[in-house]
């Protein structure tokens, strides 16, 4: 991985800390779900690859200015999105969740009237609870820039739920005992790497995704980071369109 920005071919951002996606490891190397697929499709076009880390809030402005080539960071596909940015075809479906202390009789989202929800800044789980605070009756959204600060807050009682990405999640508190995932919430969500509007590396990105999932690449790397083959009919496995604004 490049060290200088001016060595690299691809400037790419990321949200950094958000597991399994983009993280770094023990050795303080950037690893992860997205950064292996970027690496692999950037060796498949004979291109280097730097990653800068940035919020996820910060992703949007920083494609659309060029000042990165391309975001990744378990960035949800949407049509208000699609308006001034573009995205390849999409590689995993998710969806919400709610989770809390174990100790907190937290148990769905149910619970969480006149509590605390946290959030990760401008993603599909804050514009989730904004829309939905009344029906729930939450007292109060706090936003964070990504996971980790906010489960420390969820782990002291600062805040009484996280809503946030299910796969991240998951894998944050398989180890940990004092918390976990007490609600999957449905959204249809899918990911991909997002580009600034029309870019034409996108389309140039999106082949190679079709190649990766067509000789089972793709489902490699997801089976190296999930611990099971990637289900048949998911956007792991089928080649998609690119998606377009409705």
């Amino acid at each position: 991985m490049a060290l200088s920005a001016h060595a690299a071919d691809w400037t790419v951002g990321a949200n950094i800390g958000n597991v399994p996606w983009e993280f770094e490891d023990a050795d303080g190397k950037v690893t992860g779900f997205e950064v292996d697929l970027v690496e692999e499709i950037a060796d498949r076009m004979g291109k280097t690859v730097e990653f800068v880390n940035t919020p996820f809030n910060g992703l949007f402005p920083a494609v659309q200015s060029g000042r990165i080539d391309m975001a990744v960071s378990s960035i949800t596909i949407t049509d208000k999105r699609l308006e001034s940015v573009s995205f390849a075809q999409p590689y995993y479906d998710s969806d919400q969740s709610l989770s809390s202390a174990t100790s907190s009789g937290v148990e769905g989202l149910s619970d969480m009237k006149g509590k605390i929800v946290g959030v990760d800044t401008g993603s599909t789980g804050d514009m989730w609870s904004e829309a939905n605070k009344d029906e729930y009756g939450f007292s109060d959204i706090r936003r964070y820039e990504g996971l980790a600060p906010a489960m420390l807050d969820l782990q002291a009682g600062r805040i009484d739920g996280y809503i946030s990405d299910i796969p991240a999640v998951l894998y944050y508190v398989k180890d940990k005992p004092a918390l976990h995932v007490v609600e999957r919430i449905p959204t249809g969500e899918k990911y991909s790497i997002m580009f600034d509007k029309g870019a034409p590396l996108a389309s140039e990105v999106n082949d190679v995704i079709s190649t990766l999932k067509e000789d089972g690449t793709l489902a490699e790397i997801y089976e190296n980071w999930f611990g099971a083959a990637p289900e048949a009919g998911t956007s792991t496995v089928e080649v998609l369109d690119m998606p377009t604004a409705k």
